[in-house]
């Protein structure tokens, strides 16, 4: 063999290794840099890996429920099913903004561009039967939600073009889009069981018990009332580090209440042993019971370093009545939340700013900088001074519950929009009188309206207030045929395409996404593709900026109000580690004290 040839072959050699070791199956992945937890850790940073065993959480719910498959979109799902019954390939570490980390599969081998990537399922791995995991339920899962679940499924799996299974153990996804976070979306995936659908419908509503992974089985279902998990003893998971500290009850119990009063008095009496509460008057007043004098039950406020939920009051836009900005953007001045803070929540609330406010994410008070305005490109155009610059406030009223000035105001942007005030109230050129309906599902929302209600008809708008239940108000919610809505969007320090679910133009007509504005804008679109394509923080957050600033500037919500935290009740004989995940309180870390 000639010395050249020999070279040449040791070149080869040593590309192939170097190669090949770039692309070492790992552990763990993060969304941007590396996962904070090292290969070896022993417990995830909130759980205590010595929490007893044992005992019962029960847990008091407002609503109803008409199936236990939470992956569709028909029905009102049971709580509790994909906490409880399945697991993903891989699971998350809440201390960290988006960082998972072996599960069913022990690693994850991902190409540079993120293209392709192979997941390798535990031998260990087993469904509560007992049957184990294979390639072949992992590609059931991915085809089964993709073609018969919600469209957040459909969203992301119909990205991948190609799936390997050179073993039963091995399964290698293939995708063209370029989507940096679809390792991480197809990693949560649920794993269903192949053989235990077969001969079935999974896209109708069921309550016969579904068969998964996790920790719990199903055991007793009454419908719309209550559901209990049971600990599977054989839980093939249980010593792995990533579930040390979680799953400490014997049993976790939901009980269903027509109302929050309802589920409020089963606390009371003992019949729950959580609750965190999103009544401010109630919190400030009605824990004064005796078990709470007594020191039986523990009060606290738990931190929340994640954004700020977004909700409020929601303009569906596919309504000819909200397509006008000018409109939306009045009716956000008319809603006087001073009086309603004072009058209504003891003063307990702070007015939330956009999608993600209290983060970094947020967009409030900042100007926008270079990095943003490439992402915005030509809508940088349409923003008003304002908005570009991050003065913009959220209106403040006087508190009086009839601020004259603010409603002025309100009233002449209305009038650019053509409604004018008439012996009838507001009308059109038409006309026709300015009303809609608002849709609540209980009787905080209905008060909360109620207000508003009152406001608006200071200036001429009727604004009907109709309380239905969950399953009804679901239906309608999933097929867009409302007004005006509550809703809450959950954001994280890690959005992503969950965000096309939420904003983008597809869901203004695809039926069960989360767009309930119906936001169809090009412009929001770009903001979260180019979210999903960032490679650096700094591009990242720039196109986070980019998306909050363009909704707030929409219009599409009437701001509500948060806490800055989540007030939670629990009886003492419930323990939780004194350090709890970003998000807040994590009911999986709890445990029952001996």
């Amino acid at each position: 063999m000639t010395m050249l040839r020999r070279t040449a072959l040791l070149a080869t050699a040593f590309l192939a290794f170097s190669t090949l070791a770039q692309a070492a199956p790992r552990p763990g992945i993060a969304m941007l840099g590396d996962p904070a937890l090292p290969p070896d850790f022993k417990n995830l940073p909130y759980a205590n890996p010595d929490a007893p065993q044992g005992g019962e959480l029960r847990q008091a719910i407002t609503g109803s429920f008409d199936s236990v498959n939470p992956f569709i979109v028909k029905g009102q799902p049971v709580t509790g099913t994909r906490t409880y019954v399945f697991e993903s390939l891989m699971g998350r570490n809440w201390n960290e903004p988006f960082s998972l980390y072996g599960l069913v599969a022990e690693s994850i081998d991902v190409s540079d561009d993120r293209q392709t990537f192979t997941f390798r399922i535990r031998p260990e791995a087993k469904f509560s039967d007992g049957s184990p995991v294979t390639s072949a339920d992992v590609v059931f899962s991915m085809e089964t939600l993709r073609d018969k679940g919600r469209p957040n499924f459909k969203n992301s799996y119909s990205k991948i073009t190609k799936v390997e299974t050179p073993d039963d153990h091995t399964v290698t996804f293939h995708q063209e889009a370029g989507d940096r976070e679809l390792p991480l979306i197809v990693g949560l995936m649920p794993i269903l069981s192949k053989a235990a659908w077969q001969g079935k419908d999974f896209a109708q509503t069921t309550f016969d018990p579904m068969l998964g992974t996790g920790p719990y089985v199903m055991d007793k279902i009454k419908a719309g009332e209550t559901i209990t998990f049971r600990k599977n003893p054989n839980y093939w998971g249980k010593d792995l580090p990533i579930s040390k500290g979680l799953w400490n009850f014997d049993t976790v119990r939901f009980d269903y209440y027509r109302d929050s009063n309802a589920a409020f008095e089963a606390f009371k009496s003992g019949l729950a042993d959580v609750r965190i509460e999103t009544e401010p008057g109630r919190w400030n007043t009605g824990y004064d019971f005796p078990a709470v004098k007594d020191g039986k039950i523990t009060l606290e406020k738990v931190e929340q370093r994640t954004p700020a939920p977004a909700s409020g009051f929601i303009f569906n836009t596919r309504r000819p009545i909200f397509e006008d900005p000018r409109v939306r953007e009045a009716l956000v001045m008319a809603f006087d939340f001073e009086w309603a803070n004072a009058n209504l929540f003891n003063n307990a609330y702070h007015r939330t700013y956009g999608y993600y406010g209290g983060s970094e994410l947020s967009s409030e008070g900042k100007p926008i900088d270079d990095a943003e305005k490439e992402v915005l490109g030509d809508a940088l155009g349409k923003l008003r001074p304002e908005f570009t610059d991050g003065t913009y406030k959220l209106p403040v009223s006087d508190g009086s519950g009839r601020d004259r000035k603010m409603l002025r105001k309100a009233v002449g942007l209305l009038a650019e929009a053509g409604w004018k005030v008439s012996d009838k109230g507001l009308v059109n050129d038409k006309g026709e009188p300015f009303t809609f309906t608002i849709l609540v599902k209980d009787r905080d929302q209905e008060k909360i309206a109620l207000h508003y209600q009152r406001t608006l008809q200071a200036i001429g708008i009727t604004a009907n207030v109709r309380i239905i239940d969950a399953a009804q108000f679901t239906s309608l919610q999933n097929s867009y045929d409302y007004d005006m809505i509550p809703a809450t969007w959950f954001n994280s320090l890690s959005p992503g395409n969950e965000q096309v679910l939420y904003f983008g133009s597809d869901g203004r007509t695809v039926p069960g996404t989360r767009n309930y504005p119906g936001i169809a804008d090009p412009a929001v679109d770009h903001a979260i593709q180019s979210m999903l394509d960032a490679k650096t923080r700094e591009d990242y957050v720039a196109a986070v900026h980019a998306e909050d600033r363009l909704l707030t500037s929409g219009f599409y919500m009437v701001p509500f109000y948060d806490a800055g935290g989540q007030w939670v009740a629990r009886w003492n004989s419930i323990g939780r580690p004194e350090v709890q995940p970003l998000p807040g309180f994590e009911a999986t870390t709890l445990w029952r004290n001996k």
